[in-house]
């Protein structure tokens, strides 16, 4: 009977062990859409280009990357950037440069970057957008805001856990 129970305590303390080892089962990659065009840009135009893509984010290592097309835009694109904090229909600063490099951006527009904290509470409070510039349309042409994907819930902040 004694056997048993050391055995059944140590069995018990390695798998606690392995379990407080294991921080990244925590971790979460969160994925966000974006919707863009001229109607949500600030102020809003007629262009008849539009886009969609989507934007992930890994709270561990606080990489957001990112896969975003568009088409029928008035010209090439000059310029794509996210910026923030900014809620819909308000303009806000680039936040996140993304070129372009030696040319125009060539849709898809593929990338990643690492967060600081600021820019992660922007993403998680909804307040990043992404817009695209043309020659005709220099403050943007078309834009959209980077919201959660239907069916996420959101890391919740401190003041939001639950009581224990």
């Amino acid at each position: 009977m004694k056997i048993r129970m050391h055995a059944g305590l140590a069995a018990m303390a390695l798998a606690l062990a392995a379990f407080a080892a294991a921080p990244s089962a925590e971790a979460k990659v969160w994925t966000f859409n974006v919707t863009l065009t001229g109607k949500s840009e600030t102020p809003p135009n007629m262009t008849k280009g539009t886009g969609k893509g989507w934007v992930k984010f890994d709270d561990a290592t606080k990489e957001l990357s990112w896969d975003i097309d568009y088409k029928g835009l008035t010209g090439d694109a000059t310029a794509a950037h996210f910026h923030g904090p900014a809620k819909p229909g308000v303009a806000a600063g680039v936040v996140i440069p993304i070129g372009p490099k030696g040319g125009q951006i060539m849709s898809p527009v593929i990338g990643s970057t690492t967060l600081n904290d600021d820019q992660v509470k922007m993403l998680t409070d909804g307040l990043l957008y992404f817009n695209v510039h043309t020659q005709a349309n220099p403050a943007g042409e078309i834009r959209g805001q980077v919201v959660k994907a239907s069916g996420m819930k959101m890391p919740m902040k401190k003041k939001d856990a639950p009581k224990q």
